[in-house]
C-alpha cells in the first residue's frame, strides 16, 4: 500500500508532455516578441502606431503563445497544466503585450511618466507638499511614496518609468488572482479571466502614475471585501419594510475568525484613505463598489460606505480643497457632456487615427457583448454571480458624472474590466465533455449488461458520441485560441496607436534638456503640445505652457501666434519656445492643424523682434524670446 502511494505520488510530481511543450512554446514566444521589437525603428511614422511596423514574427509569437496557453488550460481528467506553466505564459503575454515599448526604445513612453518623476523630485527637496501649485499637490499619496522609493533605492527613475507598465500589470494581476479566487473555484475560469484582463487592458493606465498605483490598491480592497469581510446573504422575504430591515439585520460574517475580521477591516480602512489621498477619481470608484456589495448583502460591516464617504468628504474638504475652490467637481457633468468629450471628440484627426479609436471601441463592446453573453448563460444554468454583475456596471455611474478631460469612459472601462474579464470567460471557456460521455458511456453499459446485442450497439453509439464530443472539443479550443489572438492584435492597435507622438526620441530628450537649461528659473517653457518629454526635473523651477492650452485648440497662425508671442514676450525672464517632432505630430493626427499650418505658425513666430533659434536637431528646435 505504502508503494503504491510513493508511486503515485512521484508520478503527480512529474512534468507531462503537454506542460513542458507549453512553457517550451512561451520561450519561442518572448524570444521572437523580444527580438522583432527590438527591431523597430523609432521615431515611428505611421498612424496606426506600432501595429504597423511590428515585424511578422512579433505576430508569430503572439499566435504561438495563445495556442500554448489554450492547449493548457484546456486540460485533463487533472485540470489545466500545472500552475508554474500558467503563471510563466501569463508573465509571457504581460511582457510581450505591455513591454514592447521598452524593448524598442530605452526612453518611457509619453509625457506624463516625465511629469510624476518631476513631482516626486520636487517632493523630495525643500518645498514639501503645497496644494497651491497644481492638483497633484492635493492628492500627493503615491508622489511621496515614489519619491520615497527612489530615495532609499537609488533606482534610476527614467528606467523605472520605462518598465513600470510591466511591474504594474502583474500587481494588478496579482490582486486579480486573489479576487477571482473568492469568485470561482473553476482555475480554468480564474487562468482564462487573468488572460483576458491582458488582452483587453488597451486603456494604457499602468504607466508610473496614481492611476494604476490607486487601481492597485482599489482590487485589493475587492479582495478584501469578497474575501474575510464577506457576508452570508441572509433570505429575502419581502420588500415590505419590516423584512427589509429583517434583511439588514440578519447578515451575518462568513469569516469566523473574529481577529482575521478585524485586522482586514483596519486593512481596508487604511487602504481607503490612502487611494483617497492618492488620486481624485479612484476613491469614487471604491466607494461605489463597496456601496454595491454592501446593499447586496453581501459586506459584513454594514457602514463602510458611510465610513468611505466621511474619510473622502473630509479629504475633499481639507487637504484638496485649495483644488477644489476653483475646480467644482460636478461643474461640467451630465450625459451630454460627457459623451461629447469623450466619444465626439475623439473619433477625428487623420484616418489612422481614426482607425486606432475605432479599434479600442470595438475591443471594448466585444468584451462587454461576451460578458452578457456569459451572464444569459450563467443564468439560465442558476450560477450567476451577482457580485460579479455589480462589480462590472457600477463604474458606469460616474460616466455622466464628470468629463475628466475626455478619458473617463476610458477609466469606467478599466475598473469594469476585471468583471467583464471573469464573466465572459462563461462563454469562451472551451466545455470539456469527455468526463461526462465516459459517464454517460459506462452508465450505459451498465444498463445493457442483459443484452449483449445492445450493450455493443451501446458501445458503438458511446464512441461516436465520445469523437463527435472531441471534435467540438477541438474546435472550441481553436476558436478560443484564434479569439485570444485577434484581442492581443487588437490590443496592440489600441494600446500603442498613438506611437507616432507618444514614442520619443533621443534628440527630442536632448532639445529638452537643452531648453530648460537655457530657459532663466522663473521663465516660461512653451511647447507646442502635451506629448512633450519634459518637467521630470525643475519642476517648479518655469511655467510650463502649451501653444495647444493657450490658444483653446485654433492653432491658426493668425489667431495663434500673437497670443503665443504676446505670452512670451510679458513672461518675466522671458520665455523659450519649443517644435517637437512628438507635439506636431499629435496636433496633426487629432486634427487640430496640418504640417503646413504647422511650419507656417514655427516661421511666424522665428521672424519677430526678441525671437532667436538657440537649439536646433533634427526632431526638435528651441526658439529664445526675451521679455
Amino acid at each position: 500500500m505504502t508503494d503504491t502511494l510513493v508511486a503515485t505520488s512521484r508520478t503527480a510530481g512529474r512534468w507531462k508532455a503537454r506542460d513542458v511543450w507549453c512553457a517550451a512554446a512561451g520561450i519561442v514566444s518572448l524570444a521572437l516578441a523580444v527580438g522583432a521589437a527590438s527591431t523597430v525603428s523609432v521615431p515611428v511614422n505611421s498612424d496606426l502606431g506600432l501595429v504597423a511596423v511590428l515585424p511578422y514574427p512579433f505576430w508569430a509569437g503572439v499566435l504561438i503563445l495563445n495556442v500554448a496557453f489554450v492547449i493548457a488550460l484546456r486540460g485533463d481528467a487533472g485540470g489545466p497544466a500545472r500552475r508554474p506553466v500558467m503563471i510563466w505564459l501569463i508573465a509571457v503575454l504581460v511582457l510581450m503585450l505591455f513591454g514592447t515599448a521598452a524593448f524598442a526604445t530605452d526612453i518611457p513612453r509619453g509625457e506624463i511618466a516625465f511629469r510624476h518623476l518631476g513631482i516626486a523630485d520636487a517632493l523630495s527637496g525643500t518645498h514639501g507638499i503645497d496644494p497651491s501649485i497644481d492638483g497633484y499637490f492635493n492628492w500627493p499619496g503615491f508622489f511621496a511614496l515614489l519619491a520615497t522609493v527612489l530615495q532609499a533605492t537609488g533606482l534610476d527613475p527614467v528606467s523605472l518609468a520605462l518598465w513600470a507598465p510591466v511591474f504594474n500589470m502583474g500587481l494588478w494581476l496579482i490582486a486579480l488572482a486573489v479576487v477571482t479566487g473568492y469568485l470561482t473555484r473553476d482555475p480554468r475560469r480564474r487562468w482564462l479571466a487573468l488572460w483576458l484582463f491582458c488582452l483587453g487592458n488597451w486603456q494604457d493606465q499602468d504607466y508610473l502614475s496614481p492611476q494604476a498605483f490607486g487601481f492597485f490598491l482599489h482590487l485589493v480592497v475587492i479582495a478584501l471585501l469578497l474575501g474575510p469581510l464577506a457576508a452570508r446573504a441572509p433570505v429575502f422575504r419581502g420588500f415590505r419594510p419590516a423584512d427589509l430591515a429583517a434583511w439588514w439585520r440578519g447578515r451575518s460574517p462568513a469569516e469566523p475568525r473574529t481577529g482575521y475580521r478585524v485586522g482586514a477591516l483596519v486593512m481596508a480602512l487604511l487602504l481607503i484613505v490612502v487611494i483617497s489621498a492618492s488620486h481624485q477619481l479612484t476613491p469614487f470608484m471604491a466607494l461605489i463598489a463597496i456601496t454595491a456589495l454592501t446593499l447586496s448583502g453581501r459586506v459584513w460591516p454594514s457602514r463602510l460606505p458611510l465610513i468611505t464617504i466621511v474619510v473622502l468628504t473630509l479629504w475633499l474638504a481639507y487637504p484638496a480643497s485649495a483644488y477644489l475652490s476653483g475646480h467644482p467637481p460636478l461643474a461640467d457633468a451630465g450625459l451630454e457632456a460627457a459623451t461629447e468629450a469623450n466619444v465626439l471628440d475623439r473619433v477625428r484627426g487623420a484616418d489612422g487615427h481614426v482607425l486606432v479609436v475605432q479599434v479600442r471601441a470595438i475591443l471594448t463592446l466585444v468584451l462587454w457583448g461576451l460578458a452578457a453573453a456569459g451572464a444569459v448563460r450563467d443564468w439560465r444554468r442558476g450560477r450567476l454571480d451577482i457580485r460579479v454583475v455589480l462589480l462590472a456596471l457600477t463604474p458606469l455611474l460616474l460616466f455622466p458624472a464628470q468629463v475628466y478631460g475626455g478619458e473617463m469612459l476610458i477609466r469606467v472601462s478599466l475598473f469594469a474590466l476585471p468583471f467583464i474579464a471573469l464573466q465572459a470567460g462563461s462563454i469562451l471557456l472551451p466545455a470539456d465533455r469527455s468526463k461526462l460521455t465516459l459517464d454517460e458511456s459506462k452508465h450505459s453499459l451498465d444498463e445493457s449488461k442483459h443484452s449483449l446485442d445492445e450493450s455493443k450497439h451501446s458501445l458503438d453509439e458511446s464512441k461516436r458520441s465520445m469523437d463527435g464530443s472531441k471534435r467540438r472539443s477541438y474546435l472550441a479550443a481553436g476558436g478560443l485560441a484564434l479569439a485570444c489572438t485577434l484581442l492581443a492584435v487588437m490590443t496592440v492597435t489600441g494600446r500603442f496607436g498613438n506611437a507616432r507622438y507618444d514614442v520619443f526620441t533621443d534628440d527630442e530628450i536632448t532639445a529638452v534638456a537643452a531648453a530648460q537649461r537655457l530657459a532663466p528659473t522663473g521663465s516660461a517653457l512653451i511647447s507646442a503640445a502635451h506629448p512633450t518629454p519634459w518637467r521630470s526635473q525643475g519642476y517648479l523651477e518655469h511655467r510650463y505652457r502649451t501653444m495647444d492650452d493657450l490658444c483653446r485648440s485654433d492653432l491658426s497662425t493668425a489667431k495663434c501666434g500673437p497670443v503665443v508671442y504676446d505670452y512670451a514676450r510679458h513672461s518675466p525672464g522671458g520665455a523659450v519656445v519649443l517644435f517637437t517632432r512628438s507635439s506636431e505630430a499629435s496636433l496633426v493626427l487629432q486634427g487640430f492643424t496640418s504640417e503646413a499650418g504647422f511650419a507656417e505658425l514655427e516661421k511666424w513666430l522665428s521672424t519677430h523682434n526678441g525671437v532667436e533659434l538657440v537649439y536646433s536637431n533634427a526632431d526638435a528646435r528651441a526658439y529664445r524670446v526675451t521679455p
